[in-house]
C-alpha cells in the first residue's frame, strides 16, 4: 500500500485502501499498523487535521479493529 507522509511528531506515513477500508500507520517509532473498516472519511480527516496524532489518539486508536504488521 502506497503511504502518504504526514508533517506529524508521532505519524510518519498514512496509506488509505478504499476497496477494503484499510487504513496503514506507519509511525515515527517504526512501527505500523492497519486499522479495519475505516471510512474514507476518517483517511481524509487524519490527513488534514492540524494534529494526526491527536486526530489519530481521539478518532482511530480505540475505535477501529488493529493489526500489528511490523
Amino acid at each position: 500500500m502506497k503511504r502518504k507522509q504526514l508533517e506529524s511528531a508521532a505519524i510518519a506515513s498514512a496509506g488509505y485502501d478504499a476497496s477494503t477500508a484499510v487504513l496503514e500507520l506507519e509511525f515515527t517509532s517504526g512501527e505500523i499498523y492497519e486499522y479495519f473498516a475505516v471510512p474514507r472519511s476518517v483517511h481524509e480527516g487524519l490527513l488534514q487535521a492540524e494534529s494526526a496524532g491527536r486526530f489519530f489518539r481521539e478518532r482511530i486508536r480505540e475505535v477501529y479493529p488493529a493489526r500489528h504488521v511490523k
